[in-house]
């Protein structure tokens, strides 16, 4: 039997479309491999979101050659498909494909094993593409489960190189979600991560929206909990807020891309919407979810972002009241339109920045994990890594530890109602209501 072993970078989506491989390799009789060392074939899941990833992708690349130098290596996913001509030159790699080729990969992998050629496969995409067929219905945590519903992007952020990436906006079929649910829940998962792309932009093409999706999957029999993913601000409506706050599954907890607190910046970026515009957004999403959290990334060190547009960043994170911040330099992209504007801010002023944002962030994190003393919340308990807690997470996806006073005993894939009684740097520590044991 065939050993094939994967390496991952980038978001969520990356990670579920890794897990699809997987299944695809397994249902040509390969196992997955935990280790590098015994692999017959490596498969690198590229991402290509910060010139830093992308040499991360190629350094991975040169190791796996290095220490495999008889096995098939595959580079795949976002880097070579915004990089053909690039990641062609990549000689270590036996395989180049893109993000439209991946069904294909274990059947690339055996062609290459048997004729030893080289194969280039990355194909650009073309209006009318339809969303890719891949689905899995195992994952490793065995209590939650990512399901990519929607790909690519129409937005064209001047910073993102996605849309090369990854094509324009397309929906899986209402009917594949059903029945990839359907096959998550009789493996026993009980929570579905909705991810995509452009998540809020589902079912556009259909006349739907994001609720239909969320809506399968609670009305799917052993789903106890649908979460989302990151959401662009300027598709959530209130007639889609009315329908997600009628599902009781929902966790209402909300990542909502920002990217900047400044308006000047936000232009400067081609986001479509403003500061105020944000925050009013957050005060309806609290009137539909009262308990609900918010989520967030922000960028450090745009180009042209003068003193004042960041301070505005700064001081739009404590307004805001986020639960948790992701901050980040800005990274040039070329072949973006931000990669060519003139004002280009230096390495060492960005660092001062992602500083002060982190420092505001960690602020307000803390403030938040502080008002959750003395709540009940449920929490879904996950993999036992610790002997002195069982840990999960609460419906608004705050870690939650409580002390495990029976070694034997696991809580895994159950959910529990917890009294938080106090906050620590990366959660809080409560009791079970009730008798656990």
């Amino acid at each position: 039997m065939y050993k094939v072993y994967f390496i991952t970078f980038g978001c969520k989506v990356n990670h579920y479309e890794t897990e699809c491989m997987k299944s695809l390799f397994r249902e040509r009789s390969w196992e997955i491999s935990r280790t590098q060392e015994e692999a017959d074939a490596v498969i690198i899941n590229s991402c290509t979101v910060t010139s830093s990833g992308d040499s991360r992708v190629v350094s991975a690349l040169k190791k796996a050659r290095k220490a495999l130098p008889d096995a098939v290596i595959a580079l795949t996913g976002c880097f070579p498909q915004a990089n053909p001509e690039e990641a062609s030159k990549l000689a270590e790699a036996d395989i180049i494909c893109g993000t439209k080729e991946r069904s294909r990969l274990p059947e690339l992998v055996e062609e290459q094993m048997s004729s030893r050629a080289r194969l280039v496969e990355v194909s650009p995409y073309v209006k009318g593409d339809v969303f890719e067929p891949l689905k899995c219905t195992q994952f490793e945590d065995n209590t939650r489960a990512f399901v990519k519903i929607q790909d690519g992007c129409d937005r064209f952020c001047s910073y993102c190189m996605i849309p090369f990436a990854r094509g324009r906006c397309r929906s899986k079929a209402p009917e594949l979600l059903r029945e990839e649910v359907r096959e998550i829940a009789a493996n026993g998962i009980k929570e579905i991560v909705l991810s995509g792309i452009n998540l809020a932009f589902y079912g556009q093409e259909w006349g739907m929206c994001l609720a239909d999706a969320v809506e399968i999957c609670a009305g799917t029999e052993g789903i106890e909990r649908v979460r989302l993913g990151s959401l662009e601000p300027e598709m959530m409506t209130d007639e889609l807020l009315r329908r997600l706050a009628a599902v009781p599954e929902l966790c209402p907890q909300f990542h909502l891309s920002l990217q900047s607190g400044s308006d000047t910046t936000l232009e400067a970026m081609n986001r479509h919407y403003t500061s105020a515009e944000y925050l009013e957004l957050m005060e309806r999403i609290r009137s539909f979810f009262p308990d609900c959290s918010f989520t967030t990334d922000i960028m450090a060190g745009f180009p042209q972002e003068s003193d004042e547009a960041h301070a505005e960043s700064v001081e739009f994170i404590r307004r805001a009241g986020f639960a948790k911040v992701h901050v980040f330099r800005y990274s040039r992209r070329k072949g973006t339109v931000a990669d060519r504007m003139p004002g280009q801010i230096p390495e060492s002023v960005k660092t001062v920045r992602w500083r002060e944002l982190t420092e505001a962030a960690d602020e307000m994190r803390e403030k938040y994990l502080r008002s959750l003393v003395g709540r009940e919340v449920k929490v879904l308990f996950e993999r036992e890594n610790s002997p002195e807690y069982h840990q999960g997470h609460a419906q608004d996806h705050t870690l939650i530890k409580i002390f495990r006073k029976n070694p034997e005993k696991s809580l895994r894939n159950q959910i529990i109602s917890v009294i938080i009684e106090e906050y620590t740097h990366d959660g809080c520590i409560g009791r079970p209501v009730g008798d656990i044991y």
